[in-house]
């Protein structure tokens, strides 16, 4: 059974009556590249710095490396790498500077050769100051800090913001270059569903504070789909399919957004609806995304949504 280095147990977070994270349950194995997905507002960066001990929960519990979040101990905090949204660096510092400060917290486990060949490979110079860097080879730079001490644990929140795409490829193949290491594990939320789609094997989606999907990335590909319906007349008034999360109508048209049906019970309704002509559109995992998580009319449609109120 393979070990699980993160770990969220109720994890909760009110800020007043305002629920911004809600009895989160999450497991995450090691060698796992999960990508953390939600729209602005749902509770990422909450759930992420309560996993890191840096916002006390209302209610639940966080794991890093078998290590309560509440008390994670310097030497546990060395095995973990965090890259935020951002990247706050002291801008007075050059890169060369900013490599001793970072160093110092990690003597034993700093690579200098992998932090210099990243600078290298992102074309920077050690004697740039922060301050005269773009906000893409400011982006650079953390990551090349957060992966120069070789870290079981990555996680990032939202590391690819603002930048274009030509860095945001960079910076993903520097990425890769630590997932390849043996071992690592890798959580970070992004709003750039390419970036996604290119790195992680696995998904977790959560909307407003609650966890709607946890599953492989291929499982979450295969599960929500779209099809569109043709009817000769006019189209039924309802849809009785179990899986339904959206249903848009035109005069001869139904196109239905479908979680966890497959094309056998797609045919059968349609057959009872009075057509047997359909197509399933192709939808790329934003596409895919924006309409799992479109309101209104949320229903229980994946198993670890069952036992939830």
């Amino acid at each position: 059974m393979a070990e699980i280095v993160l770990e969220t147990k109720g994890l909760t977070k009110y800020y007043g009556a305002q629920p911004a994270l809600d009895h989160l349950d999450l497991r995450i194995p090691r060698g796992c590249i999960c990508g953390f997905l939600g729209r602005n507002g749902a509770g990422k960066t909450t759930a992420i710095k309560m996993m890191l001990g840096l916002l006390e929960p209302t209610a639940g519990s966080a794991s890093l490396l078998g290590c309560d979040s509440t008390d994670l101990t310097p030497a546990i905090r060395q095995r973990i790498g965090y890259v935020t949204e951002g990247h706050r660096l002291f801008r007075w510092m050059t890169i060369a500077r900013l490599e001793k400060f970072q160093q110092a917290f990690f003597p034993e486990q700093w690579d200098e050769k992998f932090f210099a060949d990243m600078i290298e490979y992102f074309e920077l110079s050690k004697k740039q100051k922060i301050k005269h860097l773009s906000n893409g080879q400011r982006a650079q730079v953390s990551l090349a800090l957060a992966l120069a001490p070789n870290p079981e644990l990555l996680i990032m929140d939202d590391p690819t913001l603002g930048l274009d795409a030509v860095i945001r490829r960079q910076f993903l193949e520097g990425m890769i270059e630590l997932i390849t290491r043996q071992g690592r594990t890798v959580l970070f939320s992004s709003h750039i569903l390419a970036d996604v789609e290119r790195v992680a094997d696995r998904i977790v989606v959560i909307d407003k504070g609650v966890l709607r999907a946890d599953c492989s990335l291929e499982q979450f590909r295969a599960s929500v789909r779209k099809v569109v319906l043709y009817f000769d007349d006019s189209v039924p008034a309802d849809v009785e399919l179990e899986g339904l999360l959206h249903c848009r109508r035109s005069e001869r048209q139904l196109e239905l957004t479908l979680v966890g049906v497959d094309e056998a019970e797609v045919a059968a309704w349609a057959k009872r609806a009075g057509t047997e002509r359909y197509d399933f559109v192709e939808m790329n995992l934003e596409d895919q995304f924006i309409e799992f998580t479109a309101p209104p009319h949320r229903r229980r449609l994946f198993q670890w949504e069952e036992a939830r109120p």
